[in-house]
C-alpha cells in the first residue's frame, strides 16, 4: 500500500511527529511519502492518507485545514486518519483527548476513520510573543514515539480488518 503522511507545522514539532509516523508505517511494510500539506498535489497515487496539524488556540494549522478542504472529494474516496499535536505539560497528556471542534467537523466531512492527539513540543527560544511567553513557563517536548507507533499499528490493523 502507498500512503501519504502530510502535515501543517509552524515550529517543527508536528513535522517531527509526521516523520515518526511515516517511519512506523514503513516499518510495517507500507510505501510512504511524507510532505508538508501546502506542497501536496493530487492524491491519485495514494491508497490512504494521514493528515496532521499543529493546534494553536484550539485550531488546526492553516495548511492542514486547507489541505482537507482542497482535497475533500479525493479524501472521501480513500481511508483517512487525522492527528493533532499541541498539548504541552505532563498534566495535558492523555490518549483520550478528543479532536478540537473544527478538526472533528473536517473529519466528519471526509469520513475520516480515526483521530488522535499527540503531545506537542515547544523550544525554550520559541519566536513570537505568545510562543515566547508560553515557552518561558513550559518549554519542553511531550511527543511520545510509543504513542505514534501505536497509532501506526491501529491504522494498519484497521486496514487489515476492513479488507476481510
Amino acid at each position: 500500500m502507498r500512503a501519504l503522511v502530510t502535515y501543517g507545522s509552524k515550529r517543527g514539532g508536528t513535522a517531527g511527529l509526521a516523520g515518526m509516523l511515516a517511519t512506523a508505517l514503513r516499518d510495517r511494510g507500507m510505501t510512504v511519502d511524507l510532505a508538508p500539506a501546502a506542497e501536496v498535489g493530487p492524491l491519485g497515487p495514494y491508497d490512504l492518507v494521514v493528515v496532521g496539524g499543529a493546534l494553536y488556540a484550539g485550531r488546526w494549522h492553516r495548511d492542514a485545514r486547507r489541505f482537507v478542504r482542497r482535497h475533500r472529494a479525493e479524501l472521501r474516496q480513500r481511508p483517512v486518519w487525522l492527528f493533532s499535536s499541541g498539548p504541552l505539560g505532563d498534566d495535558q497528556q492523555s490518549p483520550d483527548i478528543p479532536p478540537a471542534r473544527g478538526v472533528a467537523a473536517l473529519a466528519r466531512r471526509i469520513g475520516a476513520r480515526g483521530h488522535t492527539t499527540f503531545g506537542g513540543a515547544l523550544a525554550p527560544d520559541a519566536q513570537g510573543a505568545m510562543a515566547h511567553a508560553i515557552a518561558a513557563r513550559m518549554a519542553g517536548d511531550w511527543r511520545d514515539p510509543a504513542a505514534v507507533d501505536r497509532f501506526a499499528g491501529e491504522i494498519v490493523h484497521d486496514l487489515a480488518v476492513s479488507r476481510t
